[in-house]
């Protein structure tokens, strides 16, 4: 699977920007899975559900299903947090994968950077950052799209990934 990453500091716009390349790259047809690393202690499970109780009860994996979806949720009960690659193991093949966060993994990614947010740019300092989307003009030794510019954003990860 080809993989590109969306990476950058808090409040820079990097969920907004994944959510519309993704939107983008499903409407010109192909597929697309996300993962996103989370900082912090994340639930997707309600207390009080009956999935919550199971994992709550010990079960080192609970798998809900419906006819919707399909949910499988693992404590790792201490254990490290899997790597990326791991991660990117467990997911069905699709034509790509657009990570969120990972900013230390090695893949290519694209910078989200908003100004306002207050934090130096980690482009400079980060070979496998690829291109900038910024809500400002900047001076870089690689491309800078506008934060806004989905569909140059796009043009740019589909070619980098050959798609």
């Amino acid at each position: 699977m080809r993989i590109y990453g969306v990476t950058g500091w808090k409040n820079a716009g990097k969920t907004g920007l994944m959510e519309r390349l993704v939107a983008e790259i499903t409407s010109r047809g192909f597929s697309v899975s996300t993962v996103k690393h989370a900082h912090h202690s994340v639930d997707v499970d309600q207390p009080g559900t009956d999935s919550h109780r199971h994992r709550v009860a010990g079960a080192s994996e609970v798998l809900l299903a419906s006819g919707r979806r399909i949910a499988l949720m693992q404590e790792l009960r201490g254990a490290p947090e899997p790597p990326l690659a791991e991660l990117l193991a467990r997911l069905s093949p699709v034509d790509l994968v657009l990570v969120e966060g990972f900013k230390r993994e090695d893949h290519p990614k694209i910078e989200a950077y908003r100004a306002a947010a207050g934090n130096a740019l980690m482009a400079p300092e980060n070979g496998t950052i690829r291109a900038v989307a910024s809500d400002t003009a900047l001076d870089l030794d690689r491309p800078v799209f506008d934060l806004n510019d989905t569909v140059g954003v796009t043009d740019f990860i589909l070619k980098e990934v050959g798609l």
